[in-house]
Formats: C-alpha cells, sequence, structure tokens
C-alpha cells in the first residue's frame, strides 16, 4: 500500500508534533498523503478528555471546535510548510487504541509520539502504544521527543533485526526500501547464542541472513548494507544499536516469542527504550 496515507496520532503535544514532523519527512520521500487524527477518548458516557482542559459534558460543541481548529491549523501549518505533500486532519471519538487500530486497516503507516496529553497521555512506554503497534494492520512507528540525535548525520543507518523468522523478514524489507527511499545505510543485525561449538557455527548464521538479503540486494543494488553478528539478546543489541541510528525495525514478534502473542517482548523493549524512532511491522 505503498500510495496509502500516513496516518498520524495527533493531539496538539509535543511529542505529537515530533511525530508529525517525523510523517512528513517520510512523505517528502515516500509522496504519500499525510492524515493527522484527533481521538476524543469518552471517560463516561458525560465526559471526554482534551488537550491540557479538564473533562467537559458532552456534546461540547465548543470543545470540538477547540480541537477542530487545533488540528486544522497543524495540518494547514505543515502544508504551507510543505506545499508539494497533501496534509490533512481529521478528527475522531472513541478509544484511542481502538479508533487507530481500526483507522490502520486503511493506512499505508500509522506514526506515534512516544507519549501526549488528554487521550493520548499513556502513550509514553505504556499499554497504549504497545497495544497499537501488537493490533494495528499497517507498520507503526512510534517516535519520542529527544529521541533523534542521529537525525542530521547522513552516515546513520537504518537498523533492522533479523532472526529468520517471518516477521523479521517482513521487517527487513521495510527496513530496506526505508533506507533505499532516504539514500541511508542499511545495517543488518541478528543475535547468535553460541553453543557448544563455539563460534563454528558462525558462517551458518551469517550465510542465512545473506541469503534473506539477497532480493532486497539485488532490488536495491546502490544501497550500503552491512551485516553484524552479535553474542547478546536481541532486544540489547537492538537498543544498543539505537544510539547511533536513524530508525530502528523490527517484526511484531520473532522467534523468541510464544505463538499466541502478538507482540514480541523485543519489540515492547524497543518501544521503551530505544534511542531513535522505532518501527514494528507485520503481515498485514
Amino acid at each position: 500500500m505503498r500510495d496509502a496515507e500516513i496516518l498520524v496520532g495527533y493531539d496538539g503535544s509535543t511529542d505529537a508534533s515530533v511525530a508529525l514532523n517525523w510523517a512528513v519527512e517520510e512523505a517528502r520521500h515516500s509522496g504519500q498523503p499525510v492524515r493527522l487524527a484527533y481521538v476524543f477518548e469518552w471517560l463516561t458516557v458525560a465526559s471526554w478528555v482534551g488537550p491540557g482542559v479538564a473533562p467537559g459534558v458532552w456534546p461540547d460543541d465548543t470543545a470540538r471546535r477547540q480541537v477542530e481548529d487545533l488540528v486544522r491549523k497543524a495540518a494547514t501549518d505543515a502544508s504551507a510548510a510543505h506545499p508539494g505533500l497533501r496534509i490533512t486532519g481529521e478528527v475522531y471519538d472513541g478509544p484511542p487504541a481502538l479508533v487507530l487500530q481500526e483507522r490502520s486497516a486503511e493506512a499505508g503507516m500509522l506514526v506515534l509520539g512516544s507519549r501526549g496529553h488528554g487521550g493520548f497521555g499513556g502513550l509514553l512506554a505504556g499499554s497504549t502504544a504497545v497495544s497499537v503497534a501488537a493490533h494495528a494492520h499497517c507498520p507503526v512507528v512510534v517516535v519520542r521527543d529527544g529521541a533523534d540525535s542521529a537525525a542530521t548525520d547522513p552516515s546513520s543507518p537504518v537498523v533492522v533485526g533479523v532472526d529468520g523468522s517471518g516477521p523479521s523478514l517482513v521487517a527487513l524489507g521495510f527496513a530496506a526500501e526505508r533506507a533505499a527511499q532516504r539514500q541511508m545505510p542499511l545495517r543488518v543485525l541478528h543475535a547468535w547464542t553460541q553453543g557448544p561449538g563455539g563460534a563454528a557455527g558462525v558462517p551458518d548464521e551469517r550465510a542465512a541472513v545473506e541469503q534473506a538479503l539477497e532480493p532486497w540486494r539485488r532490488t536495491f543494488p546502490e544501497l550500503a548494507v552491512t551485516v553484524d553478528l552479535v553474542s547478546t539478546s536481541p532486544a540489547a543489541m537492538l537498543i544498543e544499536a539505537s544510539r547511533d541510528a536513524r530508525l530502528v525495525v523490527a517484526g511484531s514478534r520473532g522467534r523468541g516469542g510464544l505463538a499466541g502473542m502478538l507482540l514480541g517482548s523485543v519489540s515492547q523493549q524497543l518501544i521503551q527504550h530505544a534511542n531513535c524512532p522505532v518501527a514494528v511491522v507485520r503481515e498485514r
């Protein structure tokens, strides 16, 4: 769904603005339209939570107009700064995680700030971000304010963890496309556990990663790719790599997760601890 819109969870907070900036930069390279989505969270049938205000009585037409103006201004300002892009905004009602999950079915990508206020208050390394990443129908990118120190360094890579599982191979494709699109290097990481034979199994491990990479090398022959095998836990490996990365990409779950888990522990830890934006990718 290359032409599908980039959906941004937006509530006017600093982190939401950072997420919007990331989404606009992505759209500059992909040409996709961007839609800001503000979601009212109704606590009861008679109250709601909005940005920086006390719960109001439903229906609160004044508050609704204020929110619509907030979203409209953000979309207008972003459009003025990037006249070649189509940027719109919309206000929805309901639990933020559920609404965003539903809207993600028609989106090419969903971008969230790591936390916000009002309806997005639980996004800081918490259940909402994990829930959206676990259930969304498209790739989810979580962007934290201040967690983009490598954003202006052209040598900073897109990092992806590959363990041979289906979700990790989908993540590899997503990472290769992002890196090629933005002319960034791609760093592929594979965590391995040293067995009785010591390092003797490394060539086989590397060969498996190279085999997974082969179609992407053909598709993007100009893409600079490095492969690193690291004898550590996958989460620790990717969190450490995120210090110097523009983006770190992981599958929704890998081989280490239980079959019934919707989001693996590695993805959850990245959402909470990575030092750069995190993309969680699954097959549609």
